[in-house]
């Protein structure tokens, strides 16, 4: 394995090109059974994945047959009668192409689980929490593997974890907190085979794709694939899942460093330095809520307009934040959306893991011109993040617009302005990385900077400042921001730093605790204004389950422990 295998050589576009992966013709025609949805139903009950995700009963051609000879009315509609006549004929129900898989490696109550949580309610609730990775279990189903051609879910061969309710298969980053918590629960081979399942995407595609459906081949998510390898290497010592692991992180890292996703700030001193960017492969309305992009670009005026707004709407996807005021240049406009102008400070931040992980493993397997030349990537980047994104008199990491279009392939030169000074929880998430985090001086900055943000509210951390709607910002609390940020500030060397980390953390705890006890459910996300209460907001129902919201509990509980004499109702 040579060292210009990793960073020198380049992921597969050429220079200037836009890349657009293409559909099949299977999607292509559950894209036309949505959008009939859409009009037999309207807007409310109608959930555009679910018509992606139906598995075919019989032969792609005789399907579309048969749905260009339902009736139709004077005006081109289909009655309700007839429509779900039709899908019931001629489909399976979404979802019937996973099946439920017995974890290996479950236990009721795993030795040594959680030895610091001493609350009997607490223990007890935890163990419920626990109890769902039974749940949420699952398999692709047989007929996927014989007859893939049928169906939409990509024939994955491991068993995995679901996110819970409309998010069926298998996701990309939410893997990294679902396998956190798996860690906690002692389930070390389940969390292997997650590994193992987003291997095999890279392998196939050359990057992992967002979720595990014929629709994400366009575009990847936050790239945290070697995060869960040093996870479960740290816990097993796994030397072998290292090994099998540094291939395939090296063809990731090409991917996240390609033209599309790179752009070049340029600083007083003649200085270049080489930052990241969310970027789809993709140009036309996303298959799973292509009825409802469609309608939001009806209003641009002209083709250009229209597949660049399909563009930033599939990158927003990539980037995970889906959908907040963070991309927009009009909060209140959802056609304004220009997320591949954006440098992100948390991508940024990922592949700077990425790179401080494959230095470790390279280094743990012998190869250590691999280990040298990550190590002096991650210390170029290092520099680049402090100087791109660190704004000083905030003491926060800010994102970054780029201000001549996402296109141009020419140095930017570095402005003050073009710094987004909104408030968003990603400017802390630095601190998640032991570079950031051992600075002590840094912490506390950081740390003031963050208590007086106002994003630190009664329930957690808010994603943003701003209440617009959509569901990645205010009032609404991710488990993902709550860990990054909880677990950089806990291992600062600050007491203040670490005190404050178990906060927030015991905050997040009461929330989905009450919450749970009020709906019997995990959520996707909390309302941090209130603690107990789910969040609202965005295109889709609130869906519970769920993978990363049991993972981040679980690891805080595993961390921070609960006493005997501490109550959990919330204050």
């Amino acid at each position: 394995m040579a060292a210009n295998n990793s960073i020198i050589a380049p992921f597969s576009c050429s220079k200037g090109s836009r890349p657009v992966i293409p559909t099949t013709p299977l999607l292509t025609f559950l894209e036309r059974v949505q959008e009939t949805a859409f009009q037999t139903y309207g807007r409310s009950n109608f959930d555009p994945k679910n018509y992606v995700d139906l598995s075919l009963k019989f032969d792609l051609s005789s399907t579309v047959e048969a749905f260009d000879q339902i009736p139709k009315t004077e005006n081109g509609l289909i009655s309700v009668k007839d429509f779900e006549g039709f899908i019931g004929k001629w489909f399976k129900s979404a979802g019937e192409d996973l099946v439920y898989a017995e974890p290996v490696d479950f236990e009721p109550e795993p030795r040594g689980f959680l030895p610091q949580v001493e609350n009997s309610e607490v223990r007890a609730w935890a163990l419920e929490v626990h109890g769902l990775w039974k749940e949420l279990s699952r398999k692709v189903s047989d007929s996927v593997h014989d007859k893939p051609e049928l169906h939409t879910l990509l024939p994955l061969s491991e068993p995995g974890m679901i996110a819970g309710s409309r998010f069926r298969e298998v996701y990309y980053w939410d893997s990294y907190w679902v396998l956190r918590g798996l860690l906690a629960s002692k389930m070390y081979e389940t969390a292997k085979s997650i590994v193992t399942n987003l291997i095999s995407l890279l392998d196939t595609y050359g990057y992992v794709l967002n979720g595990a459906r014929a629709y994400y081949t366009n575009r990847s998510q936050p790239p945290l694939l070697s995060a869960m390898v040093y996870e479960i290497y740290n816990k097993t010592g796994d030397l072998d899942l290292v090994r099998k692991a540094l291939p395939p992180l090296l063809k990731e890292y090409q991917f996240w460093n390609s033209e599309i996703h790179t752009s070049i700030v340029h600083d007083a001193e003649n200085r270049n330095h080489f930052v990241n960017r969310y970027y789809a492969m993709w140009n036309k309305p996303r298959p799973e809520a292509s009825a409802i992009d469609r309608r939001f670009a009806s209003k641009l005026l002209n083709v250009d307009e229209k597949q660049q707004f399909y563009r930033e709407v599939a990158s927003t996807a990539e980037s995970g934040w889906d959908f907040s005021s963070r991309w927009m240049r009009n909060p209140s406009d959802f056609t304004t959306l220009t997320t591949t102008t954006i440098l992100p400070v948390d991508l940024n931040i990922f592949i700077l893991k990425m790179e401080l992980d494959i230095a470790l493993f390279a280094k743990l397997v012998g190869e250590n011109a691999i280990a040298e030349e990550f190590l002096r990537a991650s210390q170029t980047r290092k520099k680049a993040v402090d100087f791109v994104f660190w704004n000083e008199n905030m003491g926060q990491w800010l994102d970054y617009w780029l201000n001549n279009g996402a296109e141009s392939k020419e140095p930017h030169t570095w402005e003050a302005q073009n710094q987004n000074k909104n408030v968003f929880a990603s400017n802390f998430v630095p601190l998640w990385v032991d570079l950031f985090n051992s600075d002590a001086s840094l912490v506390e900055k950081v740390m003031r900077s963050l208590q007086s943000s106002g994003l630190l509210c009664a329930a957690g951390i808010a994603t943003s400042l701003t209440s617009s709607g959509h569901q990645w910002d205010y009032p609404n609390g991710w488990a993902p921001m709550q860990h990054m940020i909880v677990e950089g500030l806990s291992r600062s060397a600050s007491t203040e730093a670490r005190k404050l980390a178990k906060d927030i953390a015991e905050r997040w705890i009461r929330a989905n605790y009450i919450a749970y006890k009020k709906t019997g459910k995990m959520h996707e996300k909390y309302n941090v204004e209130k603690c107990g209460e789910y969040g609202g907001g965005g295109n889709y129902k609130p869906q519970t389950g769920f993978g990363w919201s049991n993972g981040v509990v679980l690891t805080f509980l595993e961390e921070f422990g609960w006493p005997e004499d501490k109550k959990i109702e919330c204050n």
